[in-house]
């Protein structure tokens, strides 16, 4: 008999930090990971930027800025302790325009009012002392940000599960097909592996999330939609030309943080990702395309008042990932002289982006509880910076389930509601 003390769904970074943390609550506990690919960081873990986020452009007193700044911190004495690859290489986010200063000094605002350690503003010259191929008119410097990676902070989580109890384990090739609830304490877990047992269960399942809620019976006004985001590289030639993350100032109607470049943890310079709506939500091409998919968003009123709202902005993203002139075009704002030959095809991610039925995106760490059961439904950037916060944060709330007090879940920092 597959039974478990704790099962959690989802082998990526949020799901295995989750689990790590128990352990080391409960090491006498037995866990599962069940992971549906055959190897963990096949889709946001291993396909995002691998930036240690700052926290300096999320509203205040939100769960992304309580939870950033203390799971940077984590990470990084993680990462430290552990002797995984990372620097703390810094960050610019450069305004190249004057309309752009009120937005530039509303993030310099937050980063003040989350303490985010540091930061500082650049003058056009200061700027060019950090990233000399970088035209600026102002800027703002951020210390603390840096890079790391994430798959090799994964893989660490679930070798340190194994080490605490030799009876936990992650198990790959398992995918959840259905939850059946055999009795309030103990619920069984249908998969391609055969039944797993467990009186807790744990689902962090990024761009599955929503479906994983639904077959647990949540009822959701609300739906995953997929953004794809692509990536392009400097050549070799090229990378002289940045130093460290050079970050434009992002749209304020929009979740992102616009293209981007980004020194990468294992060498090269990365630029992007664009933001274009997925027709397949593990798909990672520009023609990739899933019928069941499809369907499923364009069948949601939500995603059409988001296209209805932005339809311009979905417009030119659009263009952009399918030439390489436009998307340097939109670098070149940042740095002029960056030619088309500078870059190359690198590779693409999809974002895991919940969506409301208005059509617009929830901007928001979002955790829910159902019949004892946990879903991480929204885990969008800086997640995966958040990730030991963000599993602290479930602990707790098992903690509370457990004792059968968990009618303190909606008060508690992390974001809950009951099922």
């Amino acid at each position: 008999m597959k039974r478990y003390d704790f099962i959690i769904v989802g082998g990526g970074i949020v799901g295995l930090a989750t689990a790590y943390k128990l352990q080391l609550k409960f090491p006498n506990k037995s866990i599962a990971v069940l992971e549906k690919e055959n190897a963990i960081g096949k889709h946001q873990t291993g396909r995002n930027s691998g930036v240690i986020h700052s926290g300096i452009y999320y509203t205040p007193n939100s769960y992304k800025a309580k939870n950033c700044k203390n799971g940077r911190e984590q990470l990084v004495a993680f990462a430290k302790e552990n002797n995984i690859n990372h620097s703390i290489c810094g960050k610019v986010i450069v305004a190249t325009k004057e309309e752009e200063l009120p937005l530039l000094e509303a993030i310099y605002q937050k980063g003040i009012q989350n303490n985010t350690e540091g930061i500082c503003y650049l003058n056009k010259e200061q700027t060019k002392e950090k990233e000399p191929y970088i035209e600026a008119i102002k800027s703002i410097w951020v210390p603390t940000a840096g890079i790391i990676d994430y798959v090799q902070v994964a893989q660490k989580f679930a070798d340190l599960i194994h080490e605490i109890n030799p009876i936990s384990k992650l198990i790959t090739s398992c995918q959840a097909l259905e939850i059946v609830e055999d009795t309030k304490l103990l619920k069984t877990l249908k998969t391609n592996q055969g039944n797993f047992y467990s009186e807790n269960l744990i689902f962090c399942t990024g761009l599955q999330s929503d479906r994983n809620a639904v077959k647990n019976r949540v009822k959701l006004d609300m739906q995953i939609v997929g953004f794809r985001g692509d990536y392009y590289k400097l050549t070799k030639a090229a990378e002289h030309k940045v130093k460290s993350l050079v970050y434009p100032v992002p749209d304020p109607n929009f979740p992102f943080l616009g293209v981007h470049f980004t020194k990468m943890i294992n060498g090269g310079i990365e630029c992007g990702p664009n933001a274009v709506f997925s027709f397949k939500r593990e798909g990672y091409t520009t023609t990739s395309f899933n019928l069941k998919d499809t369907l499923q968003a364009l069948s949601f009123k939500g995603t059409w008042k988001l296209f209805g709202k932005h339809w311009r902005k979905g417009l030119d993203e659009y263009k952009r990932a399918f030439s390489k002139k436009l998307f340097v075009k939109e670098l070149q704002k940042m740095m002029p002289d960056l030619s088309v030959d500078d870059v190359e095809v690198a590779r693409s991610g999809v974002r895991a982006q919940l969506l409301d039925n208005q059509g617009s995106m929830v901007d928001d760490f979002k955790i829910i509880k159902n019949n004892g059961t946990i879903h991480v439904l929204n885990a969008p950037s800086p997640a995966a910076t958040s990730c030991l916060a963000i599993a602290d944060e479930i602990v707790s709330k098992v903690l509370l389930i457990n004792l059968g007090d968990d009618t303190k879940m909606n008060h508690d920092s992390c974001c809950y509601f009951e099922g």
